[in-house]
């Protein structure tokens, strides 16, 4: 069982930063993979970026590649997700997804409850 909290997102201004957290429990993060998905207002939710099993390659969605980076720091059991250069398409409510399935691919079967990001222009 693993637990997923975001926290910092918030408004910012097209071209600002902010820095989402996902703070992980139950098990550690080394234990399997994690990433980030984002969902607007009327469109599906997608896929943003992720770790691989071993926490040692990163895949990013072709709209965020050069504006965002996701990291993690295992002491803390916690996960990242750097977003800089934000746009006013950036909005959306982000949510932290943990895969415990060891299916191909990334396959989450837990999520946070999500934290808003607003960009405006």
């Amino acid at each position: 069982q693993v637990q997923l909290v975001e926290s910092g997102g918030g408004l910012v201004q097209a071209g600002g930063s902010l820095r989402l957290s996902c703070a992980a429990s139950g098990r550690p993060i080394n234990s399997y993979a994690m990433g980030w998905f984002r969902q607007a207002p009327g469109q599906e939710r997608e896929f943003v970026s992720r770790f691989n099993w071993s926490g040692e390659r990163t895949y990013y969605a072709n709209s965020v590649k050069g504006r965002f980076t996701i990291s993690r720091d295992n002491a803390k059991n916690t996960v990242y997700l750097q977003m800089n250069s934000l746009k006013p398409e950036d909005t959306a409510l982000y949510y932290c997804a943990a895969d415990l399935t060891r299916l191909p691919g990334f396959q989450p079967n837990y999520w946070g409850q999500g934290t808003q990001v607003t960009v405006s222009s």
